[in-house]
C-alpha cells in the first residue's frame, strides 16, 4: 500500500483486508471461521462506504459514519450479537491500521459494543442424558461408534469440530486423557470419564477396524466409507439417535456440551476448572453456566419448599 491510498472501492481495500486477515492468522492464531466472518464484515462495510457515501479511503472514515452504518444494520433486523461481531471486527481493523501508520486517528476507538440479552443455554438433566446414551443398541451396526460419540460429547464437553478431528494418537486410555485442538488452534487436555473410556475402547477394538479403508487417517470416528465423520454428519447422527431415544427435547451436539458444564457446576466443580475443560479463552463465557445453575436451584426451591 502507498500511504493514504487505502481505497474502500478499489482492489486496494482487499490488499488491506488481506494483510489484516494474515495478521489475525499468524499473530493472533484465530480460527478460519473467525477470519472468514471478519473478512465478510469488513468487505460489506467497505462496499457500503463506497456505494452509499462515496468514501474511498480509511482516513475519511469517522465515528458518526460508523454509527450510521451500524444503525442501518440494526434497522435491517441484524441481531445485537451479529452487530457486536461487526463492531469488534471494525475496532480491531482500525486499531491495526493505526499501529501500521496507515491512518492518523482511530475512528472506532470510542465505538460502543451493543448490549446483548444474556442467553441461557438449554441443558438436559442427568436422567435424560442417561436415556439418550443407554438407548443406543451397541449390537446394531455403528452402535458402538455412536455410543462412543455420545459418551465423549457428554463426558468431555467437546465441541463438534473437536470431536470430528479427535485422533487415536491423542487419546491416552491409561491416563483417560484426550488432547484436542480447539478454537484458534489451541491445544488442551480433557479428561475422559470411565464410561466414555469403556465405550471408546469397545468401538476402537471391535467396530473401527471394520470401517478402515486403505486411505483412512487416524481420526477416531469414521464413516462407512472409511473417511473421518464431518461435523454435518455428526450433527445428523446425534439427531437420529435422539429421535430413536424417544426424548421430546430438541437435542443437538452443543446441548451435550452445555449439559456437561451445568452438571459439573451443579455437583460442585470450580468454574475455573470448567473454563479450562471447555477451552474458553475468557471466564465470562463460562459464567453463563452459573446463571443456568441458579435458575435450576430456584426451580427446585419453588417445587419443594412449602413456603416458596
Amino acid at each position: 500500500m502507498h500511504g493514504s491510498a487505502f481505497s474502500l472501492s478499489l482492489p486496494a481495500v482487499e490488499q488491506e483486508i488481506d494483510s489484516f486477515i494474515r495478521f489475525l492468522a499468524t499473530e493472533r492464531g484465530l480460527s478460519d471461521n473467525y477470519q472468514l466472518s471478519t473478512r465478510r464484515s469488513l468487505a460489506e462495510f467497505a462496499e457500503w462506504c463506497s456505494r452509499a457515501r462515496k468514501i474511498t479511503t480509511a482516513r475519511d472514515v469517522t465515528l458518526p459514519l460508523l454509527s450510521e452504518y451500524l444503525g442501518g444494520q440494526k434497522r435491517r433486523g441484524l441481531a445485537a450479537s451479529s452487530i457486536k461481531l461487526v463492531v469488534v471486527a471494525l475496532k480491531i481493523f482500525f486499531r491495526f491500521l493505526l499501529t501500521k501508520g496507515r491512518i492518523d486517528r482511530d475512528p472506532a476507538e470510542t465505538l460502543a459494543l451493543p448490549r446483548i440479552e444474556r442467553y441461557l443455554p438449554e441443558t438436559l438433566n442427568e436422567i435424560q442424558v442417561e436415556q439418550l446414551i443407554e438407548s443406543i443398541n451397541t449390537t446394531h451396526p455403528r452402535g458402538l461408534r455412536d455410543r462412543a460419540i455420545m459418551e465423549l460429547l457428554y463426558a468431555s464437553g467437546l465441541r463438534i469440530s473437536e470431536l470430528a478431528n479427535a485422533r487415536l494418537e491423542n487419546f491416552n486410555p491409561e491416563e483417560r486423557i484426550l488432547r484436542v485442538t480447539g478454537k484458534g488452534n489451541k491445544m488442551r487436555l480433557v479428561p475422559v470419564g470411565a464410561k466414555a473410556c469403556a465405550a471408546l475402547a469397545a468401538y476402537v477394538s471391535a467396530e473401527r477396524p471394520k470401517l478402515v479403508k486403505p486411505r483412512t487417517g487416524s481420526e477416531i470416528f469414521l464413516s462407512t466409507r472409511g473417511t473421518k465423520l464431518t461435523t454435518v454428519r455428526l450433527w445428523q447422527i446425534v439427531k437420529e439417535r435422539a429421535k430413536q431415544s424417544g426424548l421430546e427435547a430438541n437435542i443437538y451436539p452443543h446441548l451435550l456440551r452445555h449439559s456437561f458444564a451445568t452438571h459439573l457446576l451443579g455437583n460442585g466443580a470450580d468454574l475455573r476448572i470448567i473454563q479450562e475443560m471447555l477451552g474458553h479463552a475468557d471466564i465470562s463465557t463460562t459464567q453463563v453456566y452459573t446463571h443456568v445453575d441458579q435458575q435450576r436451584l430456584k426451580a427446585v426451591h419453588r417445587k419443594f419448599h412449602p413456603r416458596a
